[in-house]
């Protein structure tokens, strides 16, 4: 995987932990920064209108993008938590034609003490594919290196197993249950499986080429 310069834009907080806009490059698919910038491919905007419409992804991931409009206020919010170096969200990509595949969003839980969580969705078309595993085990890794990150967590509704098995295959160990912890697309509260993964945890051994369908 390979980092790329950061482009020149607001400055940061100068804080050893503050997320710094980078793009990451996985070979056949890239991590962008989502934002504004984003706003400039109607392919793109599209995409998140129709990742923001798909049944699984309304369930376990909702966000508001039912048209243009409103996904251009979510990037927005994205660019925001650029800003502040409070939160790291990338749009997943195809490296050869710039397809939106997903994204995986990355934020401080509580800065000072290292804590973050990480989230992550694909489209239909993406799943079986890989794609969700090694976004979120790219951007696990760039933060633990780059963000002073102590520890990552992954929750999850009980029933979207596809995320259970992501979180497996990037190392991030099962450490009980939430009952009742959040409420979903579908508005009920549902049970979460907690997940985490530490600084100074090993690399998992799993092969993390496969993944399965799922969000």
């Amino acid at each position: 995987m390979s980092i790329s310069a950061p482009r020149t834009g607001p400055r940061l907080p100068a804080d050893r932990r503050a997320f710094v806009r980078t793009t990451l490059d996985l070979g056949d698919v890239l991590l962008r920064p989502w934002g504004r910038e984003a706003a400039e491919s109607d392919t793109v905007l599209d995409g998140l209108v129709a990742a923001a419409a798909d049944p699984m992804v309304a369930l376990w991931n909702p966000f508001p993008a039912t048209d243009r409009s409103e996904a251009l206020a979510w990037l927005d919010s994205r660019d925001a938590g650029w800003d502040r170096g409070a939160g790291a969200s990338f749009a997943v990509l195809t490296a050869t034609d710039g397809t939106l595949l997903g994204s995986v969003t990355l934020r401080w839980v509580d800065r000072a003490d290292g804590l973050a969580m990480i989230g992550y969705w694909i489209q239909p078309a993406a799943r079986g594919r890989g794609v969700a595993t090694r976004a979120t085990a790219a951007v696990t890794d760039w933060a633990f290196r780059t963000a002073d990150a102590r520890r990552i967590e992954i929750a999850h509704a009980v029933g979207n197993e596809a995320s259970c098995r992501v979180a497996h295959r990037c190392g991030y160990l099962p450490e009980g249950t939430l009952r009742d912890s959040h409420r979903f697309g579908d508005g009920a509260y549902h049970d979460e499986h907690l997940h985490a993964r530490l600084a100074t945890d090993p690399q998992p051994a799993a092969d993390v080429r496969v993944d399965m369908p799922g969000p």
